[in-house]
């Protein structure tokens, strides 16, 4: 039987619906990502007079970075073996995980990447079941 996904994600949470067999089951992971640091202001003469806090930011970045990625493969362990996956969000989000996917070799399985605002868990679940009704 056919194993269906569609997933609310952004960078503090994912928020999943699997369809198998009939059976819906709505599951949520929560990120271990820090809010990503940046500099505001990148010239050379504020690098040079910030340097300590310069790179105390890229290191906040890069260990955002690592953290992300963890979350992005614990969300793929979940539904890695799905026919289709729906993905959406309010962000960038996203798109990184959908990129993510096609580096794990499961970009044949991404039916759609979609743009929506913040969900409840039950309208997700009702976007999900509608989307693969109609599919």
């Amino acid at each position: 039987m056919k194993k269906e996904v569609g997933l609310w994600i952004d960078h503090r949470e994912t928020v999943f619906v699997t369809i198998e067999n009939g059976v819906e089951v709505v599951r949520k992971i929560k990120s271990n990502a820090a809010k990503q640091v940046l500099n505001k202001k990148s010239t050379k003469a504020y690098d040079a007079k910030n340097k300590d806090e310069s790179g105390s930011k890229e290191m906040l970045n890069r260990k955002f970075e690592k953290n992300l990625n963890q979350y992005y493969d614990g969300v793929i362990s979940f539904i890695r073996n799905a026919d289709s996956i729906l993905i959406f969000g309010p962000g960038k989000a996203k798109v990184e995980f959908e990129n993510r996917l096609i580096e794990n070799q499961l970009g044949e399985h991404i039916v759609g990447v979609e743009t929506v605002g913040k969900m409840t868990e039950i309208q997700i679940s009702a976007k999900v079941r509608n989307y693969y009704s109609h599919w």
